[in-house]
């Protein structure tokens, strides 16, 4: 009820709340309940932004209303009926004191959501012992886009600040705010007073202005800011405070200031991101502020290297350590602890001691053991030193959820620790998975600071400490022994191919990629597929699609470029799991039956709607998934001209499994062809792929370096016909068929089996509406006996025994509809 009321704990702390149903945000239905559960949500990584900082609030009690006119009023000094365990603060203002209370930790940030505070600000500096305020630890500009600029050329402002500030020696952080600009924020070493900071803010935006007078204006005079973008450096002021990161806005929709990456400011559709999208964003990448130096008091403070390792755990929930600070040096040996982690897929933790920390890699092919053949190895967030004995399950549903193993642990001595290269020898259990002491290098192979890649390198026992990793090895040599050169090499490769579909005439531009396809093989060419030159997946029965990921927008397009987004609506939720602003993805729409296994026919129950309510109903009873083989772009970054084996591991590192979103990445088969053969007819798949390790993508291009080894004969037809049915007027009797050969279609035969008596009535009011007199290919007088004609436009999928000379099928049998396919799209049996 709304006027109902409770009493909660939370970390100790006991607060009564009231009317979680209360709507706040009118235009979206998001009510106090909401607001809170968004603030307990975002606490781990908004606290660390707010810490020690005067809080001002700005309240709707009554909500925000339908269009953002909702009556709101700050509020600075705590005023009466304050929980007793709130931290308070005093300033002095020239004739009163108002007492201000601290956001310090979740209850206090959950009270203030409780009386509808939706928006908190807070000034650039902090308060010390006491009463005591210090100078500021952060310098903040307000890019304001006045009257006709966009929030792209507010972006390009937010650029030109960027430049600036780095050659003063700041890393700027963007920060949407939420309303309609950007806030840049840079950390300071609080040796300069508020003052000394906004005149230092004020000369900047005067230069700023100086060089782009068209562009930028540096005055408080609002009548001159029409197609400007206004610096407003007066927030600077001791007096002045900012919405604070990740604070929600009293507006019509729950917009939130959010910090961004200089990825996405260069996105041409920048917008303001809601509550929703910020959740998911830091759920998949943790705080992109996160680097900011908080505190201050003379010295240039050290940043918690332990926050976006606190943000992604519930100590409540999980066993893991979550400690409230770095652990202090003990001044032994450094350590190093290497874990074996079952979750969504197995791999394994490598964790080195470094500044308080353990500093973190996933290996998902494991612990290298030969020095020929280089491991991905992906950069996970710090860990604490408490980690380095953890042992335990961490629960389904929470980040990382399995079963975690110490597999070797011991001392570590560093030979090299740079940005780039790490290389440490390391000192084992006696029974270790180590086997002793080995040396390992870790290195990166490419210059993206928002999602870097490394590798790791088993060294040879008697290798100089200041060894760099192998040569670049030949593009021809497989992949698993790829080195830092010839990665990065491959990372920053475009492809005249790639170039080409960067931006297609229709506009769609990377989303348009078409697939690249298979070659039909042999099972008597089997053995010649050597396992260290292949990769062997398997065939999934459904259909194949290039899916793109947009900043959380999906669209679904089939083999033929046709737009099927609308059909599979679930398929929306793939954006949670790919960790990146966007991607093109490459992989296979199935729908699964109660065996657990991809059944075609009952994809067909999915593949022929439009309607959105028939979508819908159908969508309860046959749901659809993802199986992702292939990623093709990353963040702009075209990844096709990328061997097989590295596009493998990208997909790996870019694909978060352990969210709800209908995908997986089928992992690829770990043996021979013949075995991966066998393991499919064992699982009642459709078959296998051999890909080369070594072979580039070739959008839209049939190749030898994909080979498709299906258990059963099946093809691709082109329906030219049908006869009527005896017993049923309404429906078919079979369907006459053809075939690309030579050039142009050539007749194939009938099929008549494989059809429900719904399907038969179905596919003659299909094929009723394209109807024409004439046979649209050569067929024998025999079949055109009593035959229907259509025009050759509409593919099916058929199986089938055998294929005769002449090119005609034996005992096909009715597969269904292939929608996403068009004539120019099939190929001749065989190939």
């Amino acid at each position: 009820m709304a006027g109902s009321k409770q009493t909660v704990s939370i970390e100790g702390r006991r607060l009564q709340l009231s009317n979680l149903d209360k709507v706040l945000y009118p235009a979206t239905g998001m009510t106090k309940g909401d607001v809170l559960a968004y603030y307990s949500e975002i606490a781990p990584v908004m606290l660390p932004h707010c810490r020690d900082r005067a809080a001002t609030r700005k309240r709707w009690p009554n909500g925000v209303g339908e269009d953002g006119s909702g009556q709101m009023f700050f509020q600075k000094d705590i005023g009466e009926g304050a929980p007793d365990w709130v931290d308070v603060r005093s300033i002095q203002h020239s004739d009163h004191v108002n007492r201000y209370p601290l956001v310090n930790d979740l209850a206090t940030l959950t009270w203030l959501g409780q009386l509808a505070a939706l928006e908190i600000h807070v000034p650039q500096w902090r308060f010390g012992r006491g009463d005591e305020k210090l100078n500021p630890d952060r310098l903040v500009l307000d890019l304001d886009p006045g009257p006709g600029v966009t929030p792209r050329e507010c972006a390009e402002i937010a650029r030109l600040a960027r430049g600036i500030l780095n050659d003063m020696g700041l890393e700027a952080f963007p920060v949407t705010s939420g309303s309609k600009g950007i806030h840049l924020y840079a950390p300071l070493d609080g040796t300069q007073t508020s003052d000394q900071v906004s005149q230092v803010a004020h000369e900047l935006a005067r230069a700023l202005e100086a060089d782009h007078p068209d562009d930028i204006i540096s005055s408080m005079k609002r009548s001159a800011r029409a197609g400007k973008v206004f610096i407003d450096w007066s927030q600077n002021n001791a007096n002045k405070t900012t919405i604070a990161p990740y604070s929600l806005r009293g507006r019509a929709q729950p917009t939130v200031a959010a910090p961004r990456t200089w990825g996405e400011l260069a996105s041409p559709r920048l917008k303001h991101l809601d509550h929703t999208e910020v959740l998911a964003r830091v759920k998949r990448r943790g705080d992109p502020m996160a680097g900011i130096e908080a505190g201050g008091d003379g010295e240039k403070p050290q940043r918690d290297r332990l926050t976006i390792y606190r943000s992604k755990r519930d100590s409540s929930k999980t066993p893991e350590p979550v400690p409230a600070a770095v652990a202090p040096d003990d001044g032994d040996a450094p350590v190093f602890v290497i874990q074996r982690h079952d979750a969504t897929r197995l791999h394994f933790d490598f964790r080195l001691e470094h500044d308080g920390v353990l500093v973190s890699w996933a290996l998902p092919k494991g612990v290298p053991t030969d020095p020929k053949r280089n491991h991905l190895a992906v950069p996970t967030e710090d860990h604490p030193m408490e980690y380095r004995f953890f042992e335990g399950t961490i629960p389904k549903g929470e980040y990382g959820g399995g079963v975690v193993e110490i597999w070797d642990s011991g001392t570590v001595q560093i030979s090299k620790w740079r940005d780039d290269e790490v290389i440490a020898t390391l000192t084992g259990q006696p029974d270790g998975g180590l086997g002793g002491v080995r040396k390992y290098a870790l290195f990166r192979t490419d210059d993206d600071p928002q999602k870097p890649q490394w590798m790791i390198h088993l060294m040879h026992s008697d290798a100089d400490s200041s060894a760099s990793p192998p040569k670049p090895t030949p593009k021809k040599t497989p992949v698993k022994s790829s080195s830092k050169s010839a990665a990065k090499s491959a990372t920053k490769s475009t492809t005249t191919t790639d170039a080409a579909t960067r931006r297609a005439p229709d506009g769609r531009g990377r989303a348009s990629l078409k697939p690249m396809l298979a070659t039909r093989g042999s099972n008597a060419g089997l053995g010649a597929l050597d396992e260290d030159e292949w990769a062997f997946e398997m065939k999934w029965d459904g259909m194949r699609a290039i899916v793109s990921v947009d900043h959380g927008t999906v669209r679904v397009r089939s083999r033929s470029g046709k737009d099927v987004t609308t059909a599979y609506p679930e398929l929306a939720d793939v954006a949670d799991a790919v960790m990146a602003d966007d991607a093109v993805l490459d992989g296979e729409i199935v729908a699964v039956d109660a065996a657990g296994v991809p059944s075609f026919s009952l994809l067909q129950q999915r593949m022929n709607l439009t309607n959105r309510r028939e979508i819908a109903k159908v969508r309860q009873s046959v749901p659809v998934s993802l199986m992702v083989f292939d990623v093709l772009d990353v963040n702009g970054q075209p990844c096709t001209s990328l061997p097989y084996q590295n596009r493998r591991e990208l997909l790996g590192e870019l694909i978060d499994e352990s969210t709800d979103a209908p995908l997986s990445v089928p992992p690829a088969f770990d043996g021979d062809a013949n075995a991966a053969v066998a393991a499919s007819r064992q699982l009642g798949l459709e078959g296998v792929m051999a890909k080369r390790l070594d072979s580039v993508y070739r959008p839209g291009t049939r190749s030898a370096d994909w080979l498709k080894l299906p258990h059963a004969d099946t093809a691709e037809v082109v329906v030219i016909g049908w006869r009527e049915s005896e017993s049923d007027r309404l429906g078919i009797a079979s369907l006459l068929l053809a075939m690309p050969r030579g050039g142009a279609l050539e007749y194939a035969g009938r099929v008549g089996t494989g059809f429900s008596n719904a399907d038969r009535r179905d596919i003659r009011e299909r094929l009723s509406r394209s109807e024409r007199k004439t046979p649209p290919v050569e067929v024998p007088a025999a079949d055109r006996r009593d035959a229907r004609w259509v025009t050759p436009r509409q593919v099916a999928e058929i199986s089938y025994r055998e294929q005769t000379p002449e090119g005609r099928l034996r005992h096909p049998v009715w597969r269904g509809w292939r929608p996403d396919k068009s004539v120019d799209d099939i190929s001749p049996t065989g190939a």
